[in-house]
């Protein structure tokens, strides 16, 4: 079962959730360990290709599809036959298997790799050694492996780490420092930023810089700044919006910022598979506000073909301040 993600883990005050914190921290202590000892006995195996790591080290809403996305295009306009390569989360094929938007839907890949498929050659592989080995027998020149900090099946040439780098409201990309599930890190900060070879901190466009204090946490290693902006403005009228994602109140700000007439909005788990009775439902609370509905680009792939021309996907995208100095790290392992 998916939960929503809870808020009070992005709190530096540690007041929130504060009662849930002490009885979780435990838990988080045994997590870091079995972590840290899964890194120490990984493979690390050579792919045959030079491996981008995309990663992050909270559980889920830094960013990293649209990097990845934003990533895969500068390198494939480079010329480098870059493709992306996923465990395929949410999907029920294990693969190893090649993306094909056209004939795949995100309940056999997932929704991330359905997305990425769209703009540049992805796989899926619950075996990573082994999607990789397929990647590469296709052409793949490089490859960009989603979500794999914390995954050491494959060797890394690169290792890259997303951080959302929202600070408002009291909200810090790392909470307190506490580890999943008293927190949102996957593993103490200075032992995954160790193992990292830049940062990338992902801003939304209102945001004209990074948070000293939030540069501050990543010590030298280099820091690239990237901005979420939207492709187009939202739907005009007034709209229901809805998002299972894993931070939804961030898609409700964004839109609006953009100036969207948002009526309504509904969190829902992130990778949500949304049942009929919910669509339904969400339908009828248009029709009270006499209001259109829409969502985020990755929840938009997960909805039934029937219902995909009844909602507006709002699709945002990643582009970099400085994207030569980004694509010569990028081309630096290639």
């Amino acid at each position: 079962m998916t939960l929503n993600t809870p808020r009070w883990w992005y709190r530096r005050d540690r007041k929130h959730g504060a009662v849930l914190r002490m009885l979780l921290t435990p838990a988080g202590w045994i997590w870091a360990v079995a972590t840290a000892r899964r890194l120490a006995r990984g493979a690390w195996v050579d792919a045959g290709a030079p491996v981008i790591s995309i990663g992050n080290l909270t559980v889920g809403g830094s960013g990293k599809t649209p990097v990845a996305m934003e990533t895969l295009r500068l390198l494939r306009a480079a010329g480098v036959d870059a493709h992306a390569l996923s465990r395929g989360y949410g999907g029920r094929l294990t693969g190893p298997v090649r993306v094909e938007p056209t004939r795949h839907t995100a309940a056999d890949v997932g929704d991330e790799p359905l997305m990425i498929a769209a703009t540049a050659p992805a796989w899926i592989a619950r075996d990573r050694v082994a999607g990789a080995r397929a990647a590469v027998a296709a052409g793949a020149e490089t490859l960009l492996l989603d979500d794999a900090h914390q995954n050491p099946a494959l060797k890394q040439a690169l290792s890259l780490v997303v951080v959302d780098g929202e600070t408002r409201d009291d909200e810090w990309p790392f909470g307190d420092g506490s580890v999943f599930p008293a927190g949102p890190m996957r593993e103490p900060l200075k032992v995954g930023l160790a193992r990292a070879d830049a940062v990338i901190v992902l801003l939304p466009t209102d945001v004209a810089q990074v948070d000293p204090d939030l540069r501050d946490e990543f010590g030298s290693l280099p820091v690239f700044v990237a901005r979420l902006a939207p492709e187009g403005p939202p739907p005009l009228g007034p709209q229901v919006g809805f998002a299972g994602i894993a931070k939804p109140w961030k898609v409700e700000r964004s839109l609006k910022a953009a100036g969207c007439d948002l009526v309504d909005f509904a969190a829902f788990p992130d990778h949500a598979a949304y049942a009929e009775a919910e669509l339904k439902a969400l339908a009828d609370r248009a029709a009270v506000f006499e209001a259109g509905l829409v969502t985020t680009e990755k929840d938009w792939v997960r909805l039934p073909p029937e219902w995909r021309a009844r909602v507006t996907s709002w699709p945002v995208r990643a582009r970099f301040d400085d994207e030569a100095g980004f694509l010569a790290l990028l081309r630096s392992p290639v």
